[in-house]
């Protein structure tokens, strides 16, 4: 009886097995279709970073964070992942044209990216009418996500700037016990939308902003630091990148700027910029990335594999950012018969249903609009070649 029972069992059991086996062919009815990866294909991704020019630094140092990220995981579903590497060169230009060759690659299945907000903004729009995604681990502009001018396909790991500028105005008033505020930017949408939350909360709080003075990135700046000096602020506040943060922060005693609290942002939290700035940094504020436990590991595992300490403080992002990207692939893809399907709208979905996941700058949680990491900001001081945690 029991041998008549094991027989019967692998009767009936034999046409699911070959079922199985044999593998129904799959159809993608994805509404933005699917990345067909065929059998021995890589995985592509890709990262739109910048990667050369004075702000590199940002961009490498994330890149970086990604490439640990990937190398540790290797592969997915059998298949190998390659990371492709474009350059936005911190800029507008930089983002449209690094976006358009991404998009036109139909393997291409998302993208970590950009570094500068002023490179997101385009590119968010063109990879996203491409169906792709752009994880971005470095850029903080409000308009980002905000819920009129988000595009469907752009999330981040990183904070939004209104809270880095919520925490900038709070240190101020609050902490330093100063009213009057100057502010300095280069018309990009993270310096200008970062100096204008920083007022906002500043004026909120019960102090001024005199002057929000717009520059050309590279002008002479010996007028605006003169007459921001005749304005005597108690803050002078300039979230601003590599070459304007280092003229500024050089002039701003010999144009007389010497009471003021100097104050940035994580535009300028780089090495790079104090060996640019040398003594004349030293003792300023700056807003950025707050520490984790998580991050003196992953810097000593940075360090053993790039022969140097972190460059700047967007590596933990960087991981971040592929991280969120390989988790929604492996929740998404569809392997038939040796050839993996990525469903393009079904990956946006997964991103976006990320909740609790435990990353290297914190606990990922998207919001319908992108925004997916905490406030977590810290304020820093120049302090030597590094910058000390001071608040809170």
């Amino acid at each position: 009886m029991k041998k008549n029972t094991a027989l019967l069992l692998m009767i009936l059991t034999f046409p699911l097995l070959a079922t199985a086996c044999s593998g129904k062919p799959y159809t993608c009815t994805d509404a933005l279709g699917c990345v067909t990866i065929e059998p021995k294909a890589d995985i592509q991704i890709a990262a739109l970073l910048t990667l050369s020019g004075p702000d590199s630094p940002y961009g490498i140092d994330a890149l970086r964070g990604a490439q640990i990220a990937v190398d540790e995981k290797g592969s997915l579903f059998g298949h190998k992942l390659h990371l492709i590497e474009q350059d936005d060169l911190c800029t507008e230009e930089g983002g449209i044209a690094g976006a358009k060759a991404l998009a036109a690659n139909p393997q291409l299945v998302g993208v970590i990216g950009a570094t500068c907000s002023s490179g997101s903004v385009p590119a968010a729009e063109i990879l996203t009418n491409a169906g792709m995604v752009l994880i971005s681990p470095s850029s903080t502009a409000p308009s980002l996500t905000d819920a009129a001018t988000h595009q469907a396909g752009f999330l981040r790991s990183i904070y939004n700037d209104k809270a880095q500028g919520k925490a900038v105005a709070e240190f101020a008033y609050n902490i330093l016990d100063l009213r009057t505020m100057a502010t300095i930017h280069d018309g990009t949408p993270y310096a200008e939308q970062l100096q204008a939350a920083a007022c906002e909360n500043f004026e909120k709080l019960g102090g001024r902003c005199l002057a929000q003075i717009q520059i050309t990135s590279g002008e002479n700046i010996t007028p605006t630091l003169k007459r921001i000096n005749a304005l005597n602020p108690e803050v002078l506040y300039y979230p601003v990148y590599t070459v304007d943060g280092v003229a500024i922060t050089n002039g701003a005693e010999a144009t007389g700027i010497i009471n003021a609290a100097l104050i940035s942002s994580d535009g300028l939290l780089s090495t790079d910029f104090i060996e640019k700035t040398g003594g004349a940094s030293q003792g300023m504020y700056l807003s950025g990335p707050a520490p984790v436990p998580e991050s003196s590991k992953f810097g000593e595992m940075y360090a053993s594999r790039f022969k140097e300490d972190p460059i700047a403080a967007y590596h933990l992002n960087g991981y971040d950012a592929a991280l969120m990207l390989m988790t929604a692939i492996e929740q998404t893809g569809v392997l038939s018969g040796g050839t993996l399907y990525i469903p393009r709208q079904a990956l946006r979905d997964a991103l976006y249903s990320l909740h609790g996941l435990q990353g290297q700058s914190g606990v990922i949680n998207c919001s319908p609009s992108g925004d997916c990491a905490a406030a977590n900001i810290e304020i820093f001081q120049v302090n030597g070649n590094g910058f000390l945690p001071i608040y809170p």
